[in-house]
């Protein structure tokens, strides 16, 4: 990342292996060589995952919250004390009301949501803006998306003839737009390619992204 913009820097997610060295890299992404992909530093590693914080926070309380009201309902009828009346009226509408009933159906299709949520949340790893870098060392570390977009941005403002660019780094494609004042519009777009090539394989990612570069002249005023 470029030292001029210190504000914008994002702290990198770092696991360390069991059994690995105290060893470590630091500096600017982009200054990092790459392990070799069959080396034996640099083997594959998946997504990090997230540990979903929340969804399991509001699931868990929901739950204890139905399963301590049940409960106490239950004591209640077993102590003889009548039930609650949300259980007489629930009682009454599941004896009353068909399947078909618009309410039943509402209900029927939340919970789905709900369900079909919980199933996405607890089967994909989550954390998006984090991309796996190679292990390096025993470390297995991880990259923001932003980051690595600043760190690209730094490189292609380097090319001789670009006025500005704008890079969005996502999880399977990097692509960069870009405006030239001068020079040939080909002959920018072969030395930002170069160069962005160049900054992707130096950021040592496991999966390297694939690039698209786009460049125009600036709008004539």
């Amino acid at each position: 990342m470029s030292d001029s913009e210190p504000g914008t820097r994002s702290s990198p997610i770092l696991e360390k292996a069991s059994g690995a060295t105290e060893a470590g890299h630091t500096g600017r992404p982009g200054d990092v060589a790459a392990p070799e992909a069959g080396g034996p530093d640099g083997g594959r590693a998946g997504r990090f995952w997230s540990t979903r914080r929340v969804p399991a926070v509001l699931a868990a309380l929901v739950l204890l919250g139905a399963a301590g009201l049940f409960l106490y309902d239950v004591a209640a009828v077993r102590a003889d004390r009548p039930a609650m009346r949300w259980r007489h009226w629930l009682a009454d509408q599941l004896a009353t009301r068909h399947l078909e009933h618009g309410w039943v159906v509402a209900g029927a299709a939340i919970a789905m949501v709900l369900g079909l949520w919980l199933l996405v949340l607890a089967l994909t790893p989550g954390l998006r803006r984090s991309l796996p870098m190679r292990r390096a060392d025993g470390v297995r570390a991880g990259l923001d998306r932003a980051a690595a977009s600043l760190v690209l941005r730094d490189r292609a403002m380097e090319v001789a003839g670009v006025q500005s660019v704008r890079v969005d780094v996502g999880r399977r494609r990097v692509k960069a737009r870009a405006q030239s004042h001068f020079r040939d519009v080909d002959e920018v777009r072969g030395d930002l390619d170069a160069a962005l090539s160049d900054g992707i394989r130096q950021l040592g990612l496991v999966r390297q992204p694939g690039l698209s570069v786009h460049v125009r002249r600036p709008a004539k005023r």
